[in-house]
């Protein structure tokens, strides 16, 4: 299997994150539900190129249902990327088991297990195309989505809707986000979180674009996470920060091709499954736009609040408030807007202007937000990101704004 296909590579961790959206689009014919909200899925594990978990069905299943739910799995195993050999341990237990219960995480045994029969059945990976259904929708009438699309088919995991789970010893946890690439929103989570940890704060970085990590790179941090006793996986640390991305798992120069359900997947994990206590702040660097991994990140955890990154030009004003808009119906407080990129100082103390000018201010006009700062374009900025050492770290002229944009977070909330 290609380095790009491979999910986090914490052995429970990366199961689930090929067995959660999979599963999520099988149905159960005796229950109704996602095979994944229905835990009939226990057990997954990666071995080599082989990915081995149980399929724990009851007696009410025929041997029909027991064929087709294997074959859905396969089936949609393949459409997430899997290309190696699946194992599949077919287990029949006396009762049901609960299905609307909260399925614990990987490591976490479940309180009661029915008594089983299992037996073995190695299962090639087979190839073919996607038959499965979602999770039958709740009686009564659908309630609007706040944004959209939010939950169309596939976009809840396990088949439901997305679960807030509080993430233990987390105080407070912020996005970095704007709605185009290439403003500069990375360099800004960065400096924003050597900043505050050079505050005396304990602060976490996660990288949530998946497929543009930049979080190593900028950081100057490389290596591979490791899961402690607990099953959590180990976040790496870079200048008093801990920092996890997708880059450290995979080779940098692959491409990271995956499907939607596949991001959401390891979205959540490096939320929820990341040993990141204890952390005053959580800043997640979100990718650019309000796809899988925005609404993902918004609904799974509470956010303290959202920073927006634009540039002056008005392009990137008009797409930046597109992601306000999504985080305001999310009833996701914005703290405020920094203009990135607002001018080239010249040597005689006057700026010029390559992209236009006003565009933060009108947006934090529009939002009624603090324009937290207007940062130069500043080649010591762009050099220390290309070096893994953010300039946020210095104390001299080009430092301070990164310590005032620090110093006005922190105040927001609350530090």
């Amino acid at each position: 299997m290609s380095s790009q296909q491979q999910p986090p590579t914490a052995e429970g961790a990366d199961a689930n994150a090929i067995l959660e959206p999979a599963a999520t689009r099988v149905r159960d014919p005796r229950s109704g539900r996602s095979a994944w909200m229905a835990r009939l899925i226990e057990g997954g594990r990666v071995e080599g190129d082989t990915l081995r978990f149980t399929l724990k069905t009851t007696r009410a299943h025929t041997a029909e249902d027991r064929e087709k739910l294997k074959g859905g799995l396969l089936r949609q195993i393949e459409a997430v990327g899997w290309k190696g050999q699946v194992v599949i341990q077919m287990s029949v237990v006396d009762d049901a088991p609960p299905a609307a219960a909260a399925r614990p995480l990987p490591g976490v045994a479940p309180e009661h297990r029915a008594h089983d029969h299992s037996h073995d059945h190695g299962q090639a990976h087979d190839h073919g195309h996607d038959h499965g259904h979602g999770a039958a929708p709740a009686a009564g009438a659908k309630k609007k989505d706040p944004v959209a699309g939010m939950s169309g088919p596939g976009m809840g995991p396990h088949g439901g809707p997305i679960v807030k789970q509080p993430l233990n010893g987390v105080k407070h946890i912020i996005a970095v986000a704007s709605g185009k690439g290439g403003v500069g929103k990375s360099t800004v989570a960065t400096n924003l979180a050597v900043a505050l940890a050079r505050r005396g704060l304990q602060i976490g970085l996660m990288d949530a674009d998946i497929y543009g990590p930049s979080l190593p790179l900028m950081m100057g941090v490389s290596g591979k996470p490791f899961a402690n006793d607990d099953k959590k996986i180990v976040p790496l640390q870079a200048h008093g920060v801990k920092c996890m991305s997708i880059g450290f798992l995979v080779d940098e120069r692959e491409p990271v091709i995956w499907r939607g359900p596949l991001v959401m997947g390891v979205v959540r994990q490096f939320l929820q499954e990341v040993d990141w206590n204890p952390l005053d702040v959580l800043i997640i660097d979100l990718p650019p736009g309000t796809g899988d991994a925005q609404l993902t990140m918004i609904q799974a955890v509470d956010l303290a609040g959202a920073l927006i990154v634009t540039t002056p030009q008005q392009v990137a004003v008009i797409d930046a408030m597109r992601g306000v808009e999504m985080f305001r119906k999310l009833n996701v407080p914005v703290l405020g807007v920094v203009e990135n990129m607002s001018f080239l100082p010249r040597p005689d103390g006057s700026g010029l202007r390559p992209f236009g000018r006003g565009g933060g201010q009108q947006t934090a006009d529009t939002l009624e937000v603090p324009l937290l700062a207007m940062m130069p374009l500043d080649e010591e900025v762009r050099e220390g990101g290309d070096l893994g050492k953010p300039v946020a770290l210095r104390d001299d002229v080009h430092g301070r704004p990164w310590a005032d944009v620090g110093s006005l977070v922190a105040e927001a909330l609350g530090l």
